[in-house]
Parts: structure tokens; C-alpha cells; sequence
């Protein structure tokens, strides 16, 4: 992360404060029941640490996005990456599509609740049988008079569970494909609407990611963001900064998994000595140190092309996809160093580890990725 920002520092002491004393105590048990209380939402708001961002009009605090990405940084280090996911899924990918595309009133109605707490965000994409291939969707937004007339489903939905609001990609024009393709603000408590069970997932415990189901919802027509059949472009808009977000949560994740085992290897004890003394301790530590600094400079440069309205589609896809597959590279070899109690659940590099595996899926695949960046230099 961008650093020697004074503000930006006691802003972090102040976050790792806040996380050892109010996530701490609870995660394990959270992470246990497959779930967070709503009401860690709550805290989040009430101390100031969701949509920082945002203009001070809506209740941000109106400061740089590299403070936004701090916070998804912290919590992925300190080892609570169901958290890290949820605050970037509400504070980086919900809220900038509100900013950015939503008319006045709708920016008025939404971010406000969001910096507070009162109001959990998610972003409704991927569907059964549309994934990363978004111009598949099948949830359909048919007008009539003042509403919408929403129905489909979708799944695999961060906050899925806690989310009040959606922002629901459907088809408005369904003979359209892409073109047909709008983005709805869609508030959960509208009758039709209704959330799976809370999906159980090999990591991310914690972190509530659901099915959801809209029949026949009326949704207001004020609720359209942005205009009719331009969801397809605004998701291309937009999804820099998702992916952006994923990129930090790695560098989050990869310095978090050093930080354990720096303490494990200096602890432990084999044939009379520290492992950290052993070759191929030091090797593996050296390596993942190596790998750090370079995923360190990469989202480092992302930040500041963000920030400067410079990062484009191409550049954020090779972030993300760099950045997570180094990710679950350097969990795999850090836990290797742990023996059998790397496997163990009660070792905080087996949770490094089992969530990692999610940040090469979502945001689009890796492998899309790959596409993305294949397309830049080598056409389609």
C-alpha cells in the first residue's frame, strides 16, 4: 500500500485497533458458525470504516481510495479474509458503482446508509449458467408503468445474506444480448425478493455468500442505475476497481501468511534449534519475502494509475490475476514449513491458505483474465 502518509498511518493504527479489539475476540467462533453478525456492519459504520471514500456530501470522509484499500489490506493481514471481502465488495465495487453512475437523488438515498452501516451493499452478476461470461444472464427487468418486473436468480453472492441492497444486472431487453443488459438498485426487503441459505464454502467461512431469488419483484423505475442497456459498459467501468480490491486483499493475504510464519519458524523447535535456522526455512521465507516486494510494487502502481483515473480493463486484469495466483503460491509454501500442523484449523496458515483459493475464481476467472490481456496484444 502507498505509504509515509502520516493521516493514512494513524488511520491504520487506528483500523488494527479497532480489529484486534472488536474482530479478535469473535472471528474464530464466526468463522465456525459460517457466518458474522450483522451487527459487525454496524461497528464498521459507527468507527468510520466503510465507504471512507466517498464525498464527504454522502457521508465519506472524502479522502484518497488508497485509504479505502487500506482497510482491505489490514483485515486481510491480520488473517480475516471473510472481512477483507466483505468490506471491498460493499466499499469497493458496491458504493463506486452508486458514485459513478447513480442520478443525485438515488446517491443521496444509498451511499449515505452504506458509510453508516444501515445499509449492506452486494452486486448481483453471476448467475447458474453465467459466470464469467456476463452477456449470458438470464434475470430479466421488464417495464411496466412506474416498476420494473424483476425475475431470475443469481448465486454466489458476497454478502449475499446481510445485503439490503443489490445491484442486480438483468435484461431489460432481452432480444439485446449484451445491449439488452441494464443494472437495477434492488432493495432486498421488496416482496418477491428472497435469499438462499447461506452457502457453505471450503474457505471464506465467515464471509455470507448466498443464492438469491426475485419473483416477479417490482422495482421502482427510479431504481434504474445509470441508463437502459448500458449495465454491459458499466460493468466494464467498473470492474477495474473490483478487481483492484481482490489484488489488494492478495498483498493483504501474502504479507499476513510471512507475519505467521515469521513467528512460527523462530518458535519452533527441531533437532535442537529454531527451523528458522535450517536452509530451506530461510529459502522459502526469502522467496515469499521476494514475492512480496514484487506484488507490493504492482498494486502499488495500480493504486496510483487508479487514483489518477489512469488504470484500464487490461492492466487491473493482470493484477488481479498475478497478485492471486501469488497469493495461493506463497500460502502453499509457507504452510509446507508448519509440518502436519500447517493442515491443523487452529493454525492461522491453514486459513491463509484455504482462502486464498477463491481469489483466482471470482472478479472473473484467472483464465479470463488471461484472455483480457491476450486480447491487448494480440487482438481478438
Amino acid at each position: 500500500m502507498l505509504a509515509h502518509d502520516a493521516d493514512l498511518e494513524l488511520f491504520r493504527d487506528n483500523f488494527r485497533r479497532f480489529l484486534a479489539e472488536n474482530i479478535k475476540p469473535h472471528y474464530e467462533q464466526w468463522e465456525k458458525e459460517g457466518i458474522m453478525p450483522r451487527s459487525v456492519w454496524n461497528q464498521l459504520g459507527e468507527n468510520g470504516f466503510l465507504c471512507v471514500d466517498m464525498p464527504e456530501e454522502y457521508g465519506g470522509y472524502g479522502v484518497p481510495t488508497n485509504y479505502s484499500l487500506m482497510l482491505v489490506e489490514e483485515a486481510a493481514r491480520a488473517g480475516y479474509g471473510s472481512l477483507s471481502t466483505a468490506i471491498s465488495v460493499h466499499s469497493e465495487i458496491a458504493a463506486p458503482y452508486i458514485l459513478h453512475i447513480a442520478n443525485e437523488e438515488q446517491k443521496q438515498q444509498w451511499i449515505p446508509k452504506m458509510v453508516s452501516g444501515e445499509v449492506v451493499g452486494a452486486i448481483g452478476m453471476t448467475e447458474p449458467g453465467a459466470g464469467s461470461d456476463l452477456q449470458s444472464l438470464r434475470s430479466s427487468a421488464i417495464l411496466q408503468g412506474d416498476h420494473y418486473v424483476l425475475n431470475g436468480s443469481k448465486t454466489f453472492i458476497s454478502n449475499g445474506q446481510h445485503a439490503d441492497l443489490v445491484i442486480i444486472a438483468a435484461k431489460t431487453d432481452p432480444a439485446a444480448r449484451a445491449k439488452g443488459v441494464s443494472l437495477l438498485l434492488v432493495d432486498t426487503h421488496l416482496e418477491g425478493f428472497k435469499k438462499g441459505t447461506n452457502l457453505d464454502k471450503i474457505g471464506l467461512h465467515s464471509q455470507d455468500t448466498s443464492e438469491l431469488f426475485y419473483d416477479n419483484v417490482k422495482v421502482p423505475a427510479n431504481q434504474l442505475l445509470g441508463n437502459a442497456g448500458q449495465g454491459f459498459a458499466y460493468m466494464m467501468q467498473e470492474l477495474p476497481r473490483e478487481r483492484l480490491g481482490i489484488a489488494v486483499t492478495a498483498l493483504g493475504a501474502i504479507l499476513g501468511a510471512i507475519d505467521v510464519t515469521l513467528q512460527y519458524v523462530n518458535e519452533r523447535q527441531a533437532f535442537g534449534q529454531p527451523i528458522a535456522k535450517f536452509q530451506n526455512t530461510r529459502f522459502v521465507l526469502a522467496q515469499a519475502k521476494i514475492e512480496a516486494q514484487a506484488t507490493q510494487a504492482f498494486v502499488n502502481q495500480c493504486i496510483e494509475q487508479y487514483m489518477a483515473g489512469q488504470l484500464d480493463v487490461p492492466t487491473a486484469a493482470a493484477a488481479k490475476a498475478y497478485t492471486t495466483d501469488m497469493q495461493c503460491k506463497v500460502a502453499d509454501n509457507l504452510l509446507q514449513l508448519f509440518g502436519g500442523y500447517g493442515y491443523m484449523t487452529e493454525y492461522p496458515i491453514s486459513r491463509f491458505y484455504v482462502d486464498a483459493r477463491i481469489q483466482r475464481i471470482y472478479g472473473g476467472t484467472n483464465e479470463i483474465m488471461k484472455e483480457i490481456v491476450a486480447r491487448e496484444i494480440l487482438g481478438r
